[in-house]
């Protein structure tokens, strides 16, 4: 039986694995492509294309990883079924709760899988290509100071102390110097607010520092627009989508949000989404089966790949507007982080229950 059940596992492993790769593939060309129109600007050479492509596949892997074990697993447990291998099983005594216990060493084995590329891997590699890219067009960013974040552009330097969740800006402060670098202007903000309208901050209580030789000329004003290469864009890099976070990090962020009497829903949801994600590759699984069973042994794999990529892609979608929906409507985020993977495990278990009726 140790035999037979290494075979399953094997068999589910290699095919998904398979899949993945695939995919994996496929998506690394769509961000080739969307990425070609960028070649050539500033230092934006084909190597630094290729890495910042590369540098993405860990993110695109942690998004991929249920889809994959679901095709995967329909897809190798169809053939056995086709080649009447697990016909022989399950006459030979081979229970289904055996199986299921062999499928869930898979699931397991994916979801540490899934767990190893969301916390350790996608994180720190999507923060390096996105940096990599953005020093390539000629923009330098360092964030990891307690001064907050620092931005050059051309002769001048911006300083950010806090970048509040809606991107905007806390304590700007901008200094500009000259060719023989002495500095000649100094501005401070103490807040800034994106406007989409006219692609400008505006800034508000602004002191700006005119100096001049011995002379020092300062202004006060209420409001200032200001054009700056600093965009929200920009800021993508150094305020992270919380769904790309580790979940250290979303717990740390968390923890100050809190001290801080701010909303925590968003982190709160991606922090249990980011806890139970893995486990979606063993409801997968459980999907799998049931579908295998039913399939005749004369064609179908056609049919059955388009399932699987149906309902992986369901499961995507659904994921993704029940975050939404627990944002917009303030549900309790272990309910809309749980959700869409308790809903697939409901219908892989009813499934499996109606067949073994029949």
């Amino acid at each position: 039986m140790k035999t037979l059940a290494r075979y399953l596992i094997t068999e589910v492993v290699r095919t998904s694995l398979l899949v993945l790769a695939a995919l994996l593939g496929l998506f690394m060309l769509f961000d080739l492509m969307n990425e070609v129109r960028d070649l050539g600007k500033g230092a934006y050479s084909l190597g630094k294309l290729f890495t910042y492509v590369v540098l993405l596949a860990p993110g695109n892997a942690y998004e991929l990883l249920p889809i994959s074990v679901l095709i995967g697993g329909m897809f190798s447990l169809n053939l056995l079924n086709q080649y009447s291998e697990y016909t022989v099983m399950r006459t030979g005594g081979l229970s289904l709760a055996r199986v299921l216990g062999y499928l869930s060493i898979a699931g397991v084995f994916f979801a540490l899988l899934t767990l190893l590329a969301g916390e350790f891997l996608a994180p720190v590699a999507e923060r390096t290509a996105t940096q990599l890219r953005l020093a390539a067009k000629g923009q330098v960013v360092a964030q990891d100071f307690r001064s907050g974040f620092w931005l050059r552009d051309k002769s001048s330097f911006i300083n950010v102390r806090e970048v509040l969740p809606d991107q905007s800006l806390h304590y700007v402060n901008v200094y500009l110097f000259d060719e023989q670098r002495r500095l000649r202007f100094y501005g401070y903000a103490d807040r800034g607010v994106w406007q989409e309208q006219t692609r400008a901050w505006r800034l508000s209580d602004v002191y700006l520092t005119a100096l001049d030789g011995e002379r020092v000329n300062v202004t006060r004003l209420p409001e200032y627009m200001w054009h700056s290469v600093l965009t929200p864009d920009t800021l993508s890099v150094l305020l992270v989508a919380p769904e790309q976070m580790s979940a250290t990090t979303l717990a740390g962020y968390i923890d100050h949000l809190r001290k801080n009497k701010q909303k925590t829903s968003r982190y709160e949801i991606a922090l249990w989404s980011k806890l139970f994600y893995p486990l979606a590759c063993l409801a997968m699984l459980l999907i799998a089966l049931p579908f295998a069973q039913t399939q005749k042994r004369a064609g179908g794999v056609g049919v059955k790949l388009f399932i699987g990529i149906m309902l992986g892609l369901t499961f995507y979608f659904v994921s993704k507007l029940v975050g939404h929906l627990g944002l917009l409507y303030d549900w309790p985020p272990l309910l809309a982080a749980t959700l869409p993977s308790l809903l697939f495990l409901t219908l892989a278990l009813f499934l499996l229950w109606r067949q073994e009726r029949r």
